[in-house]
């Protein structure tokens, strides 16, 4: 006898109930959730989770997007970002954790990462700022997510503040590695002190034809210099970083982390549709929902002092510093510490 649909849906609501409630005895008695101030594992990276449940491609604005999908369609949405030079394996091991406690857990690549691609070769291969968080907005959209929340580093935090503060009613709450990192091209004009400058090598070095053509060919390598640079204490496995590092062959790759570059020195322009937009971005707006900020204790890469943006915060706000070696991939170098901010920035 075949059952009906109804029996049929509610079967799996059950069966999706019964793993979300083991999931959730499972985690309470394990590390993933504990105090954010001990100290994580900071080990060779070869023991955690090497895949992902479910790959998808959706149409969404400008791209079709290539994004991993986990946990029950029905959970609170979270949406988790990456940066550069990285891709959604930076979070293969949160992704499990918030699906257990039943969350609804969306990995996109970014514009230039993985499986995304353009719709048109007509359309610009833009990198700026506030491009990327209308990306995210035009996902959410496609995937019928009202609101969700968002939790990145690198570039995917900087996303994620963009758009809590110019969509709030788009981010219910926020979790972003390094804090306020919305910034301007007149900002990026502005000379640093000589040893802050150094930090930003790779900028200059981009700004140059040399510098395109020299990412272009040696990609990987200047990956993998960045993640040691950046996590000078993660002791990451050739395996883990290969995973990434498939998702700099995309075709759109250099292009994109080309012009995003360039476009913070005001060395090429943006596009004039977008110039309201980075012009409300321009005068820092303050952040109103929910949020966490998080920092590895040992972040190699440039970055503001937690207390340099806290202001920048008027709801409620809690800063973490993640110790035992933590550097700038901060999901993947602790994926615990990570899911317990998702979690804990909804009960601020």
């Amino acid at each position: 006898m075949e059952p009906t649909k109804s029996t049929e849906i509610s079967r799996r609501r059950l069966l999706a109930m019964a793993g979300v409630s083991a999931g959730a005895a499972m985690l309470a008695q394990r590390p993933a959730f504990a105090d954010a101030t001990s100290p994580a594992v900071n080990a060779t990276a070869s023991t955690g989770n090497t895949s992902f449940s479910s790959l998808k491609q959706i149409d969404a604005g400008l791209l079709n997007v290539g994004y991993a999908e986990a946990g029950p369609a029905s959970g609170p949405p979270v949406i988790l970002l990456h940066g550069w030079p990285y891709d959604i394996y930076s979070f293969v091991d949160v992704t499990p954790l918030l699906a257990a406690v039943g969350y609804r857990v969306i990995v996109p690549y970014l514009r230039g990462y993985g499986t995304t691609r353009f719709l048109s070769s007509d359309t610009v291969r833009n990198g700026q700022q506030s491009v990327v968080a209308l990306d995210i907005i035009a996902l959410m959209d496609a995937l019928k997510i009202e609101k969700a929340t968002l939790a990145g580093f690198d570039w995917g935090a900087r996303t994620a503040d963009i758009i809590a503060a110019l969509w709030p009613e788009r981010c219910k709450a926020l979790v972003s590695v390094s804090g306020y990192l919305i910034g301007s091209q007149a900002a990026g004009k502005a000379p640093l002190p000589p040893k802050a400058e150094l930090q930003w090598w790779y900028q200059f070095y981009f700004a140059t034809d040399r510098g395109r053509e020299g990412y272009e060919k040696y990609r990987r390598e200047f990956a993998k210099l960045i993640w040691q640079l950046a996590s000078p204490k993660w002791n990451f496995d050739d395996a883990t970083f290969d995973r990434s590092a498939a998702s700099f062959d995309n075709p759109d790759h250099v292009a994109i982390v080309i012009h995003n570059y360039r476009w913070r020195q005001a060395l090429v322009a943006g596009e004039s549709k977008y110039d309201k937009l980075e012009a409300r971005l321009a005068g820092a707006p303050v952040i109103t929902v929910p949020t966490i900020t998080l920092e590895g204790d040992a972040n190699g890469a440039p970055h503001p002092e937690p207390g340099a943006y806290a202001n920048k915060f008027s709801g409620k706000y809690a800063q973490r510093t993640i110790p035992g070696g933590i550097g700038h991939n901060l999901p993947q170098e602790a994926p615990e510490a990570f899911a317990k901010a998702v979690v804990d920035v909804d009960k601020l």
